[in-house]
């Protein structure tokens, strides 16, 4: 017997529109609970150096950079603050020496585009050998 003769089988369909609401709710939920980070960063903590103090040696070149961007090579002041003109008063500070070591001192405070700029002249000048000068942590 066929109770339900006037009834027609209707087909089962999906519907689209919740599912695409509970997809836009969990991507606005992940959207607004990652974090994103730009920059990272390092936290470093430089050395101090415990070492005596060394003797001036004949084939040193000694350049102080103070915290106003100022070179000194050999406690001479250098006039104008292109690479170039570093570049020849180191040449001057070589005289006949061969090999010289380049020693920079520069100030806590001053510019490492400065200090980069001393190294760039100090390869330009064909000195290969460079250093940096610490001084000793106080107690």
């Amino acid at each position: 017997m066929n109770f339900r003769r006037g009834l027609s089988r209707e087909e089962p369909e999906i519907n689209l529109i919740p599912m695409i609401d509970v997809l836009l709710v969990i991507l606005i939920f992940l959207m607004i609970t990652t974090t994103y980070s730009k920059f990272s960063g390092l936290e470093i903590n430089l050395p101090t150096a415990d070492a005596p103090a060394a003797q001036d040696q004949p084939g040193e070149i000694d350049v102080a950079v103070s915290a106003g961007g100022e070179v000194m090579v050999n406690k001479s002041p250098v006039g104008g603050s292109e690479i170039e003109a570093i570049v020849m008063a180191m040449k001057r500070a070589t005289g006949n020496g061969k090999d010289p070591l380049v020693i920079i001192s520069a100030d806590a405070k001053a510019t490492h585009q400065r200090v980069i700029d001393v190294m760039q002249a100090a390869q330009q000048a064909g000195l290969p050998h460079i250093s940096f000068a610490t001084q000793q942590a106080r107690p």
